[in-house]
C-alpha cells in the first residue's frame, strides 16, 4: 500500500466485480405493477382540480463513508434540486428537431448567454410531444451531448482521453436514455462503468436501488419512471449539453458533463394527455491512473453530481419520477421561488430547501 492510503496496481479480480454488480442489483426488484398511495392520490385529483403550477423539491443524498486505508475518489453528494410541473396549458411538443422558430440548433460548445425564447405551438400531443418547447430544436438522445476534441491530459494519451470521453458519454446514455432504465429497470450498463473499488459510490448505488429514501435516491444519477404511473411517449428523448475535461488530482482525467434531458410522458392507464419531465445533470467523474489509485480498467470514480428535475415528483421518494397529470399539484413550501428548466445560461448552484415553481415545461 502506498503512502497516503494509495496502492499501486491494476484491475480488480472479475469475481469481485461480479459481486459488486449483484449487490447493486440485489433487492431492486421488478418495476411496480400497481400505483402507490401517492399515485392513487394524484389519480384522484385528475379532472377535478384546475391547472396550476406545481412545485419542485430540494433533496440531499447521504454521503457514504470512505473505505479506511484505501484511496477513494471524493463522492460529493451535492444538493439535488427537484423541480416539478407547471401549468399543463403551457406544455408543448415536438417536430423532430425543427420547431417553428427555425432549424435544429448547432451543438452546444459553450455555456449560452441567455435562456432560450418561448416557442409558439400550443399543447403537447401524442403525435407532437415537443411542439412549442425549446427542446423541439434540440438533437435526439446522445447526439445532443457535445464531446470535445481529445488531447493528451495527465496520465492519458490523446487516444486514451478520446476513449474516456466516449465512455463518459456512454454512461450518460446508459443512465438517462436507456429505454429499459427509463421504464423502471436497473441501470446495469451504467454501473459497469463505475469503479467497483469506490466504496462510497458502490454503497450509495446499492442502497438507492434496493431501498430508496430521501438520503439514497437513485434519481440523482439515473432517470427512471414508474411504469404503473407513467409511460414514455414516442421513441425520442431530447438532450442538450456538453462534456469538458481537465487534469485532476494525481494526474487523473477529470471529466464534467452538464446535460439537460427532456422526457415526454403520458398516464400509464391510457389517455392522450402529454406532459414533460425535464432533468438537468452536472456529473463530475475521474478517470484515475491505476498506478496511483485502486480502480478497475475502463471505469471511473464518481466525484460529484448536481441534479435539477422538473415535474419529477415533490413528495415521497420511491426511486421513480412521478410526473403529475390532469392539472394536479403537489404541495410546496417555497412556491415564490421560480425556476426555468430550459435556462442553461447559469451554472448549477446549490439547491434551496422546500418546493418552488417551474416557469415552463
Amino acid at each position: 500500500m502506498d503512502k497516503g492510503g494509495e496502492r499501486g496496481g491494476s484491475s480488480v479480480p472479475d469475481e469481485a466485480w461480479e459481486e459488486f454488480l449483484r449487490s447493486a442489483a440485489d433487492g431492486a426488484g421488478d418495476a411496480p405493477t400497481e400505483p402507490s398511495a401517492r399515485a392513487r392520490e394524484v389519480a384522484g385529483r385528475l379532472g377535478t382540480e384546475p391547472a396550476e403550477p406545481t412545485p419542485w423539491r430540494a433533496h440531499t443524498p447521504a454521503r457514504p463513508r470512505r473505505k479506511k486505508g484505501w484511496y477513494v475518489a471524493g463522492f460529493v453528494a451535492s444538493l439535488a434540486l427537484l423541480v416539478v410541473a407547471v401549468d399543463p396549458g403551457g406544455i408543448v411538443g415536438w417536430s423532430d428537431g425543427k420547431g417553428p422558430a427555425g432549424e435544429p440548433l448547432a451543438q452546444e460548445s459553450q455555456r449560452p448567454r441567455e435562456a432560450p425564447a418561448d416557442e409558439p405551438g400550443g399543447r403537447a400531443t401524442l403525435a407532437d410531444p415537443f411542439r412549442g418547447s425549446p427542446a423541439a430544436r434540440w438533437a435526439n438522445g446522445s447526439a445532443g451531448i457535445t464531446v470535445p476534441a481529445a488531447k493528451a491530459t495527465g496520465w492519458m494519451t490523446e487516444a486514451e482521453v478520446r476513449q474516456a470521453l466516449a465512455r463518459t458519454r456512454d454512461f450518460l446514455a446508459a443512465s438517462n436514455l436507456d429505454r429499459t432504465v427509463l421504464r423502471g429497470g436497473r441501470p446495469e450498463k451504467a454501473i459497469t462503468l463505475m469503479n467497483p473499488e469506490q466504496e462510497s459510490a458502490r454503497t450509495f448505488v446499492s442502497t438507492a436501488l434496493s431501498a430508496p429514501d430521501e438520503d439514497n435516491d437513485p434519481l440523482v444519477l439515473f432517470s427512471r419512471f414508474d411504469p404503473a404511473q407513467a409511460r414514455l411517449v414516442g421513441d425520442v428523448v431530447k438532450a442538450r449539453g456538453r462534456i469538458t475535461f481537465r487534469e485532476g488530482k494525481r494526474g487523473a482525467l477529470e471529466v464534467t458533463a452538464d446535460v439537460t434531458y427532456v422526457y415526454p410522458v403520458a398516464p400509464a392507464g391510457g389517455g392522450d394527455e402529454v406532459v414533460r419531465t425535464i432533468v438537468r445533470r452536472e456529473t463530475v467523474v475521474s478517470w484515475d491512473d491505476p498506478e496511483k489509485v485502486i480502480t478497475k480498467a475502463g471505469t471511473f470514480s464518481l466525484l460529484s453530481y448536481k441534479t435539477d428535475m422538473t415535474n419529477g415528483g415533490c413528495g415521497e421518494t420511491n426511486g421513480f419520477f412521478r410526473p403529475v397529470f390532469g392539472g394536479g399539484s403537489d404541495s410546496g413550501t417555497d412556491e415564490d421561488r421560480k425556476v426555468d428548466p430550459y435556462d442553461r445560461s447559469k451554472a448549477m448552484g446549490k439547491a434551496h430547501g422546500g418546493c418552488g415553481t417551474a416557469t415552463r415545461s
